[in-house]
């Protein structure tokens, strides 16, 4: 795809947002990476390949003959991941991998992905230690390198600027986003019932790959011990331990620590919200708005929402 014609498709995705030239070309990784892992709610094996691709094919799955983009228009409503459905195929937790790609610059790459069940249509990208860390620290090692077209042409990486507020909201559950020189994320969670989590608020200007790197990358999932069980009747987290989450307990506090951050909580949903923003990229471009976005006791299912209110899908 040419640059006059990322361009234009861009320009036109949607009326709240328009689409500027960085100053910077498209990228892709410089060599092949593999992680394999179990799936936090599959309880699965799993391995994923991070290959180069050309400049304006985006980020992509693949497994067997079929494709899904990372993309909203496949994404489904997912109170605890952040699913990618397409003719019977699914791809879940895919957040804190795309959320790595993002931030680290990998604008084009095609993601091929294996499960230790071939004949399942469900695949799920592993968990690993439950953040984005060993997906930055594999990206780091393998280097990137400059995106080029089918035409051996380097393609300049467009961003996403918001032009007026948006906001979505669900209950007591809110997004709201105001057009900022920046981009700058402001992000609170509240869980009363586990006073050791209780009330947080993470704020940042998100500069580069090296401030997601030392700041939001290592920050673990974490859930409430007195849901554990209950989850997992209900078919979920049958790949979760202390090894891939940290677990609170609403009477005895952490049950192991030590914690990374003082508010790693909150600074892994922000890790998470920059994996949701992602989708909004297409074509190589450039994922993450530049607005403010503030966000209350968000999931990833507003965090969906709210990138489909950009890009006019819903």
């Amino acid at each position: 795809m040419t640059y006059s014609r990322a361009f234009n498709r861009a320009r036109n995705s949607s009326s709240l947002i328009s689409w500027i030239p960085t100053g910077k070309m498209q990228k892709t990784v410089a060599n092949c990476i593999e992680l394999t892992g179990i799936g936090l709610h599959s309880g699965k094996i799993s391995s994923v390949r991070i290959l180069p691709e050309i400049a304006g094919k985006g980020r992509y799955f693949k497994f067997g003959s079929s494709v899904i983009r990372a993309s909203t228009d496949y994404a489904n409503e997912s109170p605890l991941c952040t699913t990618l459905c397409k003719y019977g195929h699914s791809i879940s937790t895919v957040e804190h991998l795309l959320s790595a790609l993002e931030a680290t610059g990998v604008d084009n790459c095609r993601l091929e992905i294996e499960n230790s069940h071939p004949q399942d249509s469900s695949y799920e990208v592993p968990i690993l230690d439950g953040s984005a860390r060993e997906w930055v620290d594999a990206i780091e090692e393998a280097g990137l390198k400059e995106a080029l077209d089918r035409s051996g042409k380097s393609c300049e990486k467009l961003a996403p600027v918001l032009r007026e507020p948006v906001t979505v909201w669900k209950n007591d559950s809110f997004i709201a986003a105001f057009p900022y020189s920046k981009i700058k994320i402001t992000y609170g969670i509240d869980f009363p019932q586990a006073p050791e989590i209780g009330c947080q608020w993470f704020s940042s200007t998100y500069l580069d790959k090296d401030f997601f790197t030392k700041e939001l990358a290592s920050a673990r999932t974490f859930c409430i011990y007195e849901q554990v069980e209950q989850l997992r009747e209900s078919g979920v987290i049958k790949g979760g331990s202390a090894k891939n989450a940290i677990v609170c307990s609403e009477s005895r506090g952490w049950l192991n620590p030590p914690l990374r951050f003082s508010d790693e909580p909150c600074r892994h949903k922000v890790l998470d919200l920059i994996g949701d923003l992602s989708l909004l990229a297409h074509g190589g471009n450039q994922g993450l708005p530049v607005a403010h976005i503030i966000v209350y006791k968000g999931g990833h299912a507003l965090h969906t929402n709210f990138v489909r209110r950009l890009s006019r899908i819903s």
